[in-house]
């Protein structure tokens, strides 16, 4: 099982758009930054969702700070291909950072990316 943490500002809002998708192998959980970098970090979850009004700092500050910023991308406001999704999670990225008003296209794109990696 794959496990997702969602973060920041909109993570109710990703957990529902992701939890929509019924992916197999994949479980979304709400969760705060400090606990998120945490679980990553003692390998009981996979991936993290951040996201703030921006998209840039605020969505990943702490897990930047924690987890490096190699295991760490923010897409800022814009909105990536599947390709660079893709590129993305095989350079060993967990960690993902967006805009609030970019849920709806970015979290689906990287959910699915994730669950066709598992």
């Amino acid at each position: 099982m794959t496990k997702i943490l969602t973060g920041g500002v909109g993570k109710v809002e990703v957990a529902n758009t992701v939890k929509e998708l019924g992916l197999d192998g994949v479980e979304v959980t709400l969760s705060s930054d400090m606990d998120a970098a945490m679980k990553l970090r003692a390998g009981q979850a996979d991936y993290f969702l951040g996201t703030c009004h921006t998209g840039a700092g605020a969505s990943l500050g702490v897990l930047v700070g924690l987890m490096g910023q190699p295991a760490c991308h923010t897409f800022g406001r814009g909105v990536p291909t599947a390709d660079e999704v893709d590129a993305l999670l095989a350079d060993g990225k967990k960690v993902f950072g967006f805009s609030m008003d970019q849920i709806d296209r970015i979290a689906p794109l990287i959910a699915r990316a994730i669950a066709a990696r598992s």
